[in-house]
């Protein structure tokens, strides 16, 4: 055994949650942020901007065509896969692997391939760290074993893993429509929660492929802490803070949520009211890339991917056009209602004495 723990040091093969579900899990979802999310941008804006070099095809592969924003999107396997082998401090030979393996995981994943990616890259990458450069002829033997082992699960567990990972988001996503109400408060919170942990909601909610109804409840329960955040913690944070968290991510509160977890009491509450309104009130819907709506007000992904999905629908004929009042709701759910709810909450919670000035300095 001391052997082992030994050897799992020198590799620095560490078998952690913290490894695994933070480290691992955040990657993945920097990798799909890098070509899916990032496609669909490219290609959203080449045709609602009438900009022909980017929706013209510039590569053909058998009989498929691909534009600008079509080939980053195909590549969303190899990049989360690569994203993986570098959170896990992979070694050169093993992470340029990673690009065959995350292909084969995700192919053979169907629309559940991000989860699937996750849990064959982590694999394969610590198989493949385990060999490394302990033969001779490290260049052949570290490959073959980490794209070997790699593509033999793909084949084996990805279909299943991936059928899965759909079979549970269109549980939540049937289970929103039946009940938005009920569901619009659930998701809003527990996404809206995730995006603050050292998790990543936009990787969870891409494995799960939240999209509809459960995915407008999760923008706007990311929306809640992102705003919810920069605005209570303006006092301390001033400009600096309210970009940084509005635009850029409550997870810089977790270390004060440590010390004092009613912090979290306003932006939570204020999840809890604007989820259901999303859901039931303005029917806010994310028919973009599923990885958007764990985003929230980062970078505007959250809002770029609702735009994104509207002008999808129109395309397939099951939305007329974007109205109004589409977007006074996609405005109130994601900045309005959360900065203003977040505002009372947080007074009534500091009137209690549960919080005190300087909680939030970051």
């Amino acid at each position: 055994m001391e052997k082992l723990k030994a050897f799992l040091k020198r590799k620095d093969i560490e078998i952690s949650l913290k490894r695994y579900g933070i480290d691992a899990l955040g990657a993945m979802a920097q990798g799909l942020f890098c070509s899916l999310l990032i496609g669909t941008i490219i290609n959203t804006l080449g045709t609602q901007l009438g900009l022909k070099f980017l929706t013209e095809p510039v590569a053909t592969v058998g009989t498929v065509t691909y534009t600008v924003g079509g080939i980053a999107s195909a590549m969303s396997g190899p990049a989360m896969a690569v994203a993986i082998g570098y959170a896990l401090k992979c070694p050169p030979l093993v992470l340029f692997s990673m690009i065959s393996v995350g292909f084969a995981a995700n192919a053979l994943g169907g629309a559940g391939g991000p989860l699937a990616v996750l849990f064959i890259a982590i694999l394969s990458a610590e198989c493949g760290k385990a060999v490394s450069k302990e033969t001779k002829v490290d260049i052949l033997v570290t490959p073959l074993v980490t794209i070997g082992i790699g593509v033999f699960l793909s084949w084996l567990i990805a279909p299943p893993i991936g059928k899965a990972a759909m079979w549970v988001g269109n549980l939540i996503m049937w289970a929103t429509e039946l009940q938005p109400f009920l569901m619009g408060i659930l998701v809003s919170v527990l996404v809206g929660m995730a995006l603050t942990l050292p998790i990543s909601s936009a990787a969870i909610c891409a494995a799960l492929g939240l999209t509809g109804l459960a995915g407008g409840a999760a923008v706007a329960g990311c929306c809640a802490q992102m705003i919810g955040f920069a605005v209570i913690s303006f006092k301390e944070n001033r400009w600096g803070g309210l970009v940084s968290q509005g635009l850029g991510t409550s997870m810089l509160q977790m270390g004060n949520i440590v010390k004092n977890p009613k912090i979290w009491i306003a932006p939570t509450l204020a999840s809890a009211v604007t989820g259901p309104l999303a859901t039931c009130l303005f029917k806010l819907k994310m028919n973009g890339a599923p990885v958007s709506s764990g985003m929230g007000t980062c970078g505007l992904v959250g809002q770029i991917g609702v735009y994104t999905g509207w002008v999808n629908d129109i395309a397939a004929g099951t939305k007329e056009a974007i109205t109004s009042f589409d977007w006074i709701g996609l405005i109130l759910i994601s900045f309005v209602l959360p900065a203003l709810l977040s505002l009372a909450f947080h007074a009534l919670v500091k009137n209690l004495g549960l919080v005190k000035d300087g909680d939030m300095k970051l």
